[in-house]
């Protein structure tokens, strides 16, 4: 199989937090944050690879910086930015609809399976172009070495 080259690049998720979303406080529950966060990582590495071959291994973290109110829009940026043989490490954040504030971010890594879910190469390269791509390159990088050692 070649080795694919690619560009980081952007998808996108809309959610409309409504009430069964929330919290005892009002907000919206982290823990649906987190569904819809590995739903959008998965997003982006499914348009890389077949999803039937795509597992969630870590999320490396979900730094949130205020909460949500039902009624809010949320849009979910996700990238692919960093990838090992198996790997793939999507970066994600989170603005409410009309805002550029990012209030929500992390890093999720993917492993490519086969049909017994063994990881199996995947032979794509992540070549960052933009001061971005390389700034979470790097960050992914660090993370990488994370999981290496805590396996």
């Amino acid at each position: 199989m070649e080795k694919r080259i690619i560009e980081p690049k952007y998808t996108s998720s809309i959610r409309l937090v409504k009430s069964e979303d929330l919290n005892h406080h009002g907000t919206l529950f982290a823990g649906r944050s987190a569904e819809w966060f590995v739903e959008s990582g998965f997003i982006a590495a499914a348009s890389l690879l077949n999803p039937k071959n795509i597992v969630c291994l870590k999320i490396h973290g979900m730094q949130f910086s205020n909460p949500v109110q039902a009624g809010e829009i949320l849009k979910f940026s996700s990238k692919i930015v960093y990838t090992g043989r198996t790997s793939l490490i999507a970066y994600i954040n989170v603005t409410k609809e009309g805002e550029d504030k990012i209030f929500v971010e992390g890093f999720i890594t993917f492993i490519h399976v086969n049909e017994n879910t063994s990881p199996t190469i995947h032979n794509i390269e992540i070549q960052p172009k933009t001061e971005e791509d390389l700034k979470l390159f790097k960050q992914a990088s660090g993370l990488k070495k994370d999981i290496i050692t805590s396996l």
